[in-house]
């Protein structure tokens, strides 16, 4: 008999956020609220717009920015309910929920991402994750390099990767035409420019172009984005002598990063540091084949080679000129795979078998 009590959910962002960590929260806590496992769940996030349209039988709390008042905050919100789970969204977040849910007699549910958990954290973040309740990670790479370094049970550490919204499916886009780029062979790139997420590869990329023209491949390199990392892209192509196919579009509306999918002849992200990659999933869920690196939580969103390739970094330029000379997949059949595998069916019911036996009355 499954015991339904109301969770407490720290996070950096959720609904309103952007980027692959405030999806997956929304994702999952969407999941909660609509299950036999919470009666309620309360959301306090550290970013997030003042208005937002959530779920049923979900509360988001204001955006607290600063660290001390987000805590005092979080300690408001948990003396104020009963609370019978604390949800920690981040592993940074960790020390904290870990307290609430000493000080509520809480159980304690900890999400693990990529990189902030591959290396040996602060001692009191590796305290709180060893106190865990249940650790979810959202890929097998993640586990592992947690099991490296943390003092918990196997069994309590589970893999929950991401799923993606029902908006990525396959269909016509006009954005060839938009963007001026009818003729041309188009990579596709859809992340953050951020300084400190080099690793995702958008550089390897470039720098594979004037290579790629010279076998005869007319294409374009569109990277979909924004971040601090723009100008230094922009200054790198022109250093390639490619700035005229990257095309940087800087942050999009769903609407337009849904064209934009549908648009691509392939996606690539020869990303290192992937704790995931929902935009592997998003890209193939909208037809387009997608290819990555066989390295990290990329192998897990590629289906370990059965939806997309996973090649090694050193043959980046082969893979990529193998999969443009090549006939395209059957989109339809691709994207139907995808969700087969990925959907929010499969999601929902992996929400159910990882958190039930934790939520299960003794």
């Amino acid at each position: 008999m499954i015991e339904a009590h109301h969770w407490l959910a720290l996070v950096t962002d959720a609904f309103g956020g952007r980027a692959g960590i405030a999806q997956y929260n929304r994702d999952l806590l969407s999941v909660l609220a609509q299950s036999e496992l919470a009666s309620g769940v309360t959301v306090l996030p550290r970013h997030a717009p003042d208005a937002v349209v959530v779920p049923a039988r979900l509360q988001q709390q204001t955006a607290r920015r600063g660290r001390l008042h987000y805590c005092l905050a979080a300690l408001a919100v948990a003396l104020a309910r009963p609370v019978g789970v604390v949800f920690c969204g981040h592993l940074h977040m960790a020390p904290l929920a870990a307290a609430i849910a000493r000080l509520k007699r809480a159980k304690l549910v900890i999400q693990v991402h990529g990189i902030e958990a591959w290396e040996r954290p602060t001692r009191g973040q590796r305290a709180a994750l060893e106190s865990a309740d249940l650790v979810l990670s959202v890929s097998r790479y993640t586990r592992a390099r947690v099991l490296s370094w943390a003092a918990i049970a196997p069994e309590r550490v589970a893999v929950l990767p991401n799923t993606m919204s029902e908006v990525f499916t396959p269909g016509d886009s006009g954005l060839r035409k938009t963007w001026h780029l009818d003729g041309k062979r188009i990579l596709l790139t859809v992340g953050r420019l951020d300084p400190r997420e080099r690793y995702k590869g958008h550089d390897r990329v470039i720098s594979l172009i004037p290579k790629l023209v010279a076998k005869g491949h007319d294409i374009v390199f569109v990277v979909v984005g924004e971040g601090d990392d723009c100008a230094r892209l922009q200054a790198f192509a022109r250093d390639m002598g490619v700035s005229d196919r990257v095309k940087l579009t800087g942050a999009v509306d769903t609407e337009t990063l849904v064209a934009a999918y549908r648009m691509a002849d392939l996606f690539v992200m020869p990303s290192t540091g992937e704790g995931f990659g929902i935009a592997f999933l998003e890209a193939m869920a909208s037809g387009t084949p997608a290819l990555g690196l066989c390295t990290a939580g990329s192998v897990d969103a590629l289906g370990d080679g059965e939806l997309g390739t996973a090649s090694a970094d050193g043959e980046l330029l082969t893979a990529i000129e193998g999969l443009l000379s090549t006939p395209p997949p059957d989109r339809d059949r691709l994207a139907a795979a995808v969700r087969a595998r990925f959907g929010r069916p499969n999601f929902s019911t992996r929400v159910g078998l990882a958190l039930g036996t934790l939520m299960r009355a003794a």
